[in-house]
């Protein structure tokens, strides 16, 4: 098979370092890809939301199969388009994306399927979201209906943090379109973890799980992040609860969805609160998580081309999803000033040293070559640096290890990944 993976991040080189190692990849095109992308496959100059620059692409490279990597591209009609070329495409319709692309459009499927998730209001102005939250009080969630990069979404632990992120979206535009409408919910309580699966119509089959660390400091503090790090699997929610979580959570919203006649066909992951009183869902994206990719993939044994290839034929019968026994993380890298204005350019060294330690993989996402042939720093996320053990221990071991190796001084990260997930393994004495 001739791919087309759409993307350029963490998540695009760990999936690409998935998709290079099946027997039925003829060639691999990503666009527009990183530095470590290009040495699984051929990077390609065209942006991930130009959508008629990649159907063009793949018509040039007679494509089988596109893969989209992040959400934007199918938020803006990427499967749409391809299927108007005759393209196959494992992702879903611009209709079906509305999952992410609209958290009213979620919460609206949700109540419609009875899946459980926080009482919600959405808000089209400012002053009646801050009647609201004055009257509701705190803790509350605000959200921006649109995407917004992993940004878009601020736990209020006080009326005052409400009232800002109200203002900042609504008044300020500092999230832009995305923030103009907002969603605001009750808080859930529990631990949040990351659910995958691959769908086809009113198919699931579950791909695993990962648990993130959204906020940007040490000890979950500081606003939230597109995510500094993540776990696999999840202490405590093992397969069988995951499957039981899929029953609850995703299969009921792909019947509502065909219901609706926008049949859901590609990669769900659901954004999930377990919670006292069972699972309740926090959001849909439509796409794998970052960094929970990472983590995941670098665990998997089965082939994730041919699943793919399943997923955009629309037909999953006999999938094979295999994981290692083994646990895994990532620890995200990033530039000094992320989440707000990263400062860029700065030289990255000791890539090969720090992947050379055993079970350590580095995957790129803010990457790019300059003139000299160096890796320099070129967004916010940097590096995802990642690594397998036969314990969660073991894994962030070597992980802290390999960070430690990267010589880059504007690099920040978490010295925190995986110590709640130890903690409780400690409790229920795994």
């Amino acid at each position: 098979m001739r791919v087309l993976l759409v993307g350029s991040g963490g998540r695009e080189h760990a999936m690409a370092a998935a998709i290079a190692r099946s027997p039925r990849l003829e060639a691999l095109f990503i666009a527009p890809g990183n530095p470590g992308t290009a040495a699984l496959g051929t990077n390609c100059a065209v942006k991930a939301d130009d959508v008629a620059g990649l159907i063009a692409l793949a018509r040039r490279e007679r494509i089988d199969l596109v893969v989209p990597g992040p959400e934007a591209p199918l938020v803006a009609g990427l499967a749409d388009a391809c299927k108007a070329a005759g393209i196959a495409c494992a992702g879903p319709t611009q209709a079906a994306a509305a999952l992410e692309g609209s958290k009213t459009f979620t919460k609206e499927v949700c109540d419609a399927a009875g899946i459980p998730t926080a009482r919600w209001e959405r808000f089209d102005a400012a002053a009646p979201a801050l009647d609201y939250v004055r009257r509701h009080g705190a803790p509350v969630v605000v959200k921006a209906d649109g995407l917004a990069a992993g940004k878009g979404v601020v736990v209020a632990q006080s009326v005052a943090e409400a009232e800002q992120a109200i203002t900042d979206m609504m008044t300020d535009g500092t999230l832009g379109q995305a923030g103009h409408s907002v969603v605001i919910e009750d808080c859930l309580m529990g631990d949040e973890v990351s659910l995958f699966a691959f769908c086809a119509g009113e198919t699931a089959v579950l791909i695993g799980a990962a648990q993130d660390h959204k906020r940007i400091g040490d000890g979950d503090t500081g606003p939230n992040t597109g995510g500094m790090g993540a776990v696999s699997p999840p202490t405590g929610f093992g397969r069988e609860k995951q499957e039981a979580a899929l029953d609850v959570l995703v299969r009921p919203m792909l019947r509502e969805m065909a219901r609706r006649g926008t049949p859901f066909t590609g990669i769900i992951f659901a954004g999930l609160m377990l919670t006292p009183d069972g699972p309740q869902l926090i959001e849909y994206n439509v796409r794998f998580g970052d960094p929970e990719a990472e983590a995941l993939l670098i665990r998997l044994e089965s082939d994730l081309l041919t699943a793919l290839a399943a997923v955009a034929k629309g037909d999953l019968a006999g999938t094979d999803i295999r994981f290692s026994g083994q646990s895994s993380i990532s620890v995200i890298m990033a530039a000094k000033g992320y989440p707000g204005r990263p400062v860029t350019g700065g030289v990255i060294r000791n890539l090969a040293a720090a992947e050379a330690l055993p079970g350590v993989h580095v995957f790129q996402a803010g990457t790019k070559c300059d003139d000299a042939g160096e890796i320099v720093a070129a967004g916010g996320r940097v590096l995802a640096v990642c690594a397998t053990g036969d314990t969660l221990a073991q894994a962030r071991e070597r992980a802290y290890e390999a960070v430690g190796l990267i010589d880059w001084p504007d690099g920040i990260y978490r010295h925190d990944i995986g110590q709640r997930a130890l903690a409780a393994q400690e409790k229920i004495g795994q």
